[in-house]
């Protein structure tokens, strides 16, 4: 499997919480849940954390079966109405966003 994430790194500007939270679930997530080859979607949101410096109020989680299937989804017209509707999504965050590919395996827990 692979992983491709967003990570929102830094602070959703004061005020603007709900309204964050809003868009990308009214605005955003539609695309995201369209994108070819879409095995799964996690979106996670920040409750806490260890380092008060370096927070991420939203992370976004696409997994494909194959590394190729990123690259077709990233080619696809979806993607870029993607980045088009999260353009007020990241102009709410004092930050930016980090997007990382990760190869993963997956384990059942012991016992």
């Amino acid at each position: 499997m692979f992983v491709r994430c967003a990570y929102f790194k830094g602070t959703i500007k004061a005020g603007m919480e709900e309204a964050f939270h809003a868009h990308w679930r009214e605005h955003v997530l539609p695309h995201w849940r369209a994108f070819p080859h879409l095995v799964e979607l996690r979106v996670m949101r920040d409750v806490e954390s260890d380092d008060d410096t370096s927070r991420f109020p939203l992370v976004m989680a696409m997994k494909f079966a194959e590394r190729g299937h990123i690259a077709e989804a990233l080619a696809s017209d979806v993607r870029w109405a993607s980045k088009a509707a999260s353009k007020p999504l990241i102009d709410m965050l004092d930050g930016y966003v980090i997007h990382t590919v990760f190869e993963a395996d997956e384990f059942s827990p012991l016992g």
